[in-house]
């Protein structure tokens, strides 16, 4: 199979509960069992969350919900949002991450608290979902983000649990193939989803970029295909996705693409198809 089509096949979606309706609306243009990652946003409350994952089932998608460790007040709020998302078939596949809070509201401090407590794996988790930040963390040291990934992996594995690791987006290719041969040559096999954005106006793409630490030098901006002199206009990961998949190779290990939509969910699932539709005929003689 050509590389693109081999990118693109088993692709991942973010939305946040707000989009639930867009994703009903277009889930036809979705291939079935795609990928439905649903965020833990504050703003949001667990039975709209737990609708966004019923919806996509309900869709023939895959519903992966998250976990933000330190938004749980307590081990019994963590207990019932897992029995809350089994009773919707939304449990099987979740995605543990520390979130945004600098203070804990609860007994969890990290994504390795909320898997080590052993209530995923008794919840009938089967696979789990944590994070990978090929251009680093604005608050923690490389080599924690590294121990972290192990620790992670390892304590998911102990479980009997599968793992996969979706990266942080980036505009850079070449940190993000440098980040994937590191976890490679650290043991970790897990497949990897690299985050990219779908398209989206530049000024926002900017916007989340500077927010989550995510380097935009006007050299790679201008690869990505946006200008840091001017903020106007939309860009989309074409550049991006053609360039990492001249980059990859078998030793690489399974790597798909994890689009986050930044609200723009419906020009996201329209650039997937045409990806797609572009990618399959290059397979052919």
């Amino acid at each position: 199979m050509h590389r693109t089509a081999t990118l693109l096949e088993d692709l991942s979606v973010e939305i946040t509960a707000r989009d639930t309706a867009t994703l009903v609306a277009h889930a036809g243009d979705l291939p079935a069992g795609t990928r439905v990652s649903v965020t833990h946003l504050g703003t949001e409350g667990a039975p709209e969350r737990r609708e966004a994952a019923a919806a996509a089932a309900r869709a023939e998608l895959v519903p992966v919900p998250h976990l933000a460790a330190r938004r749980l007040g307590s081990e019994s709020e963590l207990r019932d949002a897992l029995d809350g998302l089994r009773a919707h078939d939304a449990h099987e596949r979740l995605f543990v991450v520390g979130g945004d809070p600098r203070t804990p509201a609860g007994p969890y401090a990290s994504a390795l608290d909320v898997i080590r407590s052993g209530l995923l794996a008794e919840a009938g988790v089967a696979e789990v979902g944590i994070t990978g930040y090929p251009e680093g963390h604005p608050a923690i040291a490389d080599e924690a983000l590294w121990a972290a990934l192990r620790d992670k992996t390892a304590a998911i594995a102990d479980q009997g649990l599968t793992a996969s690791v979706t990266t942080q987006f980036s505009f850079d290719a070449d940190a993000v193939v440098a980040w994937i041969e590191r976890a490679r040559a650290l043991g970790i096999a897990a497949p990897i989803r690299v985050g990219v954005p779908g398209p989206a106006g530049v000024r926002r793409l900017v916007a989340f970029a500077r927010r989550c630490g995510v380097g935009t030098s006007a050299g790679i901006a201008r690869k990505y295909g946006f200008s840091l002199t001017s903020l106007v206009g939309t860009a989309g990961p074409d550049r991006f996705v053609e360039e990492l998949t001249s980059r990859l190779e078998d030793a690489h290990g399974e790597v798909r693409l994890h689009l986050y939509t930044f609200g723009t969910l419906a020009a996201t699932i329209d650039w997937a198809r045409a990806a797609r539709e572009a990618a399959v005929p290059a397979e052919r003689p």
